[in-house]
């Protein structure tokens, strides 16, 4: 059973689907379940190096990294990942802020 059996929700052009495609031992598993994803309708918006061509062909959106040490990539993809949910936020009115249940997570010991 791959990723994509597994979700809950079925896949439209309504639902994007964010992935997170660093060019390491994994990509070719990646690049099967975009395809998967494609398959059945939905949106990818990838996150991946520059050197990965074949994945920014296959996504709806590309948004790609500098080539870099393999242990550094996590660090590169986490900046757009976050600036991508900041800006959803935004458009989707939400009080980027004061995120809800912050004061809960972080008074309780």
């Amino acid at each position: 059973m791959g990723v994509v059996d597994d979700l809950r929700h079925p896949l439209d052009e309504e639902l994007p689907v964010v992935v997170l495609a660093p060019r390491d031992k994994l990509y070719e598993k990646i690049v099967t379940n975009i395809q998967e994803v494609n398959s059945r309708g939905g949106n990818v918006i990838a996150l991946t190096n520059e050197s990965s061509g074949e994945c920014c062909d296959l996504a709806k959106a590309c948004i790609t990294i500098p080539d870099s040490n393999t242990y550094l990539t996590p660090m590169l993809l986490a900046v757009p990942l976050q600036l991508l949910a900041y800006h959803i936020g935004v458009l989707r009115g939400c009080d980027v802020d004061q995120p809800r249940n912050l004061a809960k997570s972080v008074t309780v010991e």
